[in-house]
């Protein structure tokens, strides 16, 4: 007699709502609310699941930073999902969370082939002094970050010749900088949040990943006078 399938407590009805929720969001401040409230722990759970079920781990690889990695490709598939398919929103981001998985898994692998490969030829000149660089620990006030940076671009956009796609995302971002405190509701979700918020750059302007990309060159420039000069 076949055993009866294990019932799913953690991402029923109410997270399938949730999940056509946060596609439909007009803003990033709704789709961060509504991820926060009723998606943060159920994906959570999932890919732990996934995770644990299948011993789908990577060498090298803390399990939470593996656990943050999954969670924010998850979050930049999410759009891909079609909900007028009738298809559950729980079987389509589980599917995308082992495939992913194994697929870092299997590229894991190919790189260690490589690696191993390689060491055959030389195994010094990577612990040569000369060839090691130190990268010194960083510990920057986000929120400090954000509020010049969003005087700085509203400044800049009033003082520039912009062109078209410039002229969306500055007024993108500005929109961003000025909800950043319930956007980056949690410190641990900051993989996840950048994400998020490129997913909503690409609604709100209705540029490309690779216009967003270009448009965002001038902007990048007065983050880093800012990180320069910051205390």
């Amino acid at each position: 007699m076949p055993r009866p399938k294990k019932k799913n407590f953690y991402f029923g009805e109410t997270e399938e709502y949730a999940v056509r929720m946060f596609l439909t969001a007009t803003t990033v401040t709704e789709r961060s609310l509504v991820y926060n409230k009723y998606l943060y722990a159920p994906l959570n759970k999932m890919i732990d699941s996934i995770i644990r079920r299948y011993k789908l781990y990577r060498k090298n690889e803390t399990y939470d930073d593996l656990h943050a990695d999954v969670l924010s490709f998850l979050i930049t598939k999410s759009d891909k999902f079609k909900p007028e398919k009738n298809k559950k929103a729980y079987s389509y981001f589980g599917t995308i969370c082992k495939n992913y998985l194994m697929g870092q898994i299997i590229k894991d692998q190919k790189e260690l082939n490589r690696l191993l490969s390689y060491e055959d030829m030389s195994t010094t000149i990577e612990n040569r002094d000369d060839q090691i660089y130190y990268i010194d620990n960083d510990d920057r006030d986000n929120n400090k970050i954000f509020k010049i940076l969003l005087r700085d671009i509203e400044m800049f956009m009033d003082e520039n010749q912009l062109s078209e796609n410039e002229e969306k995302l500055g007024l993108a971002l500005v929109d961003i900088f000025n909800n950043y405190d319930e956007i980056f509701v949690h410190g641990e979700g900051n993989k996840f949040n950048k994400n998020l918020i490129l997913l909503s750059l690409r609604e709100m302007t209705n540029l490309t990943t690779k216009e967003i990309r270009t448009s965002l060159k001038r902007y990048k420039v007065i983050y880093e006078g800012i990180i320069d000069n910051i205390d």
